[in-house]
C-alpha cells in the first residue's frame, strides 16, 4: 500500500510553457531528481517528507520539452540511501544522464564500483537539518575518502548561516566539492554584504563549483516564475550573476525538478529556463554555464 504525499504537498508543474530562451545545444540540467514512483521504488522508512510520484518518463520528458540535452539526477532525501530509482533512471537514459548518489559509510567498493558503472558521478551530503538528520563529519569523511579514487565529487547541500562552522570540514575533504543553490544565501541581506562574500572566498579558496539553481527556492519578494513573469525572482538575480561572473568556469545549472519541499508555489519550468539569461548575460557565460563546464564535470571527455 502506499503512503499518502505530506500535507500541502505542492505537485510539480503539470503544463510547463514552451521556454522563449532557446537552450544552447547539449545544455545540462545539473540538478534534478525522481520520486519512485512510490509502488516501484518505495520510499525510505526514515524520510522526512512523502512526495508526489515523478517518474523518469516523467523528467525525461521535460527534458525533451525544455530542449535540455542531459540530465545529472541527484539521490532525493526520500529515497535514502537506496539509490535504486536514480540509477534505474541513470541507466534508462541512454547514456544522456549522470548520478549523485547517496551512500553510508559502510558501503563496499565492490558497490561503489556498481554505482560508476551505472553513470554515478558524486555523492550528496546533506546538512539542511529539516530534512534529515545530523550526520557524524567523521562518516563522512570516510566516504569522501572511498569515493576520491574514483574520480568523483561531493555534492553539499547547507544553509548560508550554517557554512562558518562548516567550512573547515569541508575544505578537509579529498574530492572537489560542487554547492546546491548558492549555498542557500540570505537574499534579503546584500549581495556584497559579508555573508555571501564568506561564501565567495570560501568558493575562491577550494576545489568549488556552484550551481545558480533554485531562484524558487531563495526568493522572498518574487514574484514567482507563473502567469508568464518575464522577471521572476529579481532578489536573487544579483546573487547569481555574481557567482557566474566570478567563477564562470565552475558554474552549473538546474531545474530541480520536480521541486520537493516547495510551500509557496510551483514554478513553470518554462519560466525557469527563461530566466538563465537574466543570471548568464552573454552567450559565452551561458555556453559555459550550461554546457561546457557540466560535460567537464560530468561527461569528461565527450563532446556535447
Amino acid at each position: 500500500m502506499t503512503a499518502p504525499k505530506t500535507p500541502g504537498w505542492l505537485d510539480w508543474h503539470a503544463d510547463p510553457s514552451t521556454p522563449r530562451f532557446r537552450l544552447p545545444p547539449g545544455t545540462v540540467d545539473a540538478h534534478c531528481h525522481v520520486f519512485g514512483p512510490q509502488a516501484e521504488f518505495p520510499f525510505a522508512p526514515e524520510r522526512k517528507y512523502t512526495p508526489c510520484d515523478a517518474s523518469k518518463e516523467q523528467l525525461f520528458a521535460l527534458r525533451d520539452h525544455l530542449g535540455v540535452s542531459r540530465n545529472v539526477i541527484v539521490q532525493a532525501t526520500c529515497h535514502g540511501a537506496d539509490n535504486s530509482a536514480m540509477v534505474d533512471a541513470v541507466r534508462a537514459s541512454g547514456g544522456r544522464a549522470r548520478g549523485v548518489a547517496t551512500v553510508r559509510p559502510e558501503v563496499s567498493d565492490a558497490e561503489l564500483r556498481e554505482l560508476d558503472a551505472a553513470g554515478v558521478r558524486g555523492v550528496r551530503f546533506n546538512f539542511v537539518r529539516r530534512l534529515v538528520d545530523a550526520a557524524p563529519h567523521e562518516a563522512l569523511s570516510t566516504i569522501a575518502r572511498k569515493i576520491a579514487p574514483l574520480g568523483w565529487h561531493v555534492v553539499l547541500y547547507f544553509e548560508a548561516a550554517d557554512l562558518p562552522e562548516l567550512a573547515d570540514f569541508f575544505g578537509s575533504l579529498p574530492a572537489p566539492l560542487v554547492v546546491d543553490h548558492m549555498g542557500r544565501p540570505d537574499v534579503r541581506k546584500p549581495v556584497d554584504g559579508p555573508e555571501f562574500g564568506r561564501f565567495l572566498r570560501f568558493v575562491e579558496r577550494n576545489d568549488v563549483w556552484v550551481k545558480v539553481s533554485c531562484p524558487e527556492r531563495l526568493s522572498v519578494s518574487g514574484p514567482p516564475a507563473l502567469h508568464g513573469e518575464r522577471h521572476a525572482y529579481t532578489d536573487v538575480v544579483p546573487f547569481a550573476r555574481r557567482v557566474v561572473t566570478e567563477f564562470e568556469d565552475r558554474v552549473l545549472w538546474g531545474t530541480d525538478w520536480p521541486h520537493p519541499n516547495l510551500i509557496d508555489h510551483m514554478p513553470d519550468d518554462g519560466l525557469l529556463v527563461d530566466h538563465v539569461p537574466r543570471i548568464a548575460e552573454t552567450a559565452a557565460l551561458q555556453r559555459k554555464l550550461l554546457v561546457d563546464n557540466p560535460m567537464r564535470l560530468y561527461w569528461p571527455g565527450e563532446t556535447a
